[in-house]
């Protein structure tokens, strides 16, 4: 499973790195990203939750 997040439409609210630090974090630029090559099977569940809990939709997960 891997987790993107669209940096263009992203707002900052920091909501996905607050839901599942082990995936996301807030880069240098104030941005969300996605940090890892892959979800980790323990932290699914949560990687999809951060991705239908965006306020933006701008995280994909599959």
């Amino acid at each position: 499973m891997k987790a993107m997040i669209d940096r263009n439409g992203c707002i900052a609210c920091g909501l996905c790195v607050a839901t599942c630090p082990e995936v996301f974090r807030m880069a240098d630029d104030g941005l969300a990203e996605a940090y890892r090559d892959s979800v980790p099977k323990e932290v699914e569940n949560k990687a999809v939750e951060a991705q239908n809990e965006c306020p933006v939709s701008v995280i994909k997960v599959e």
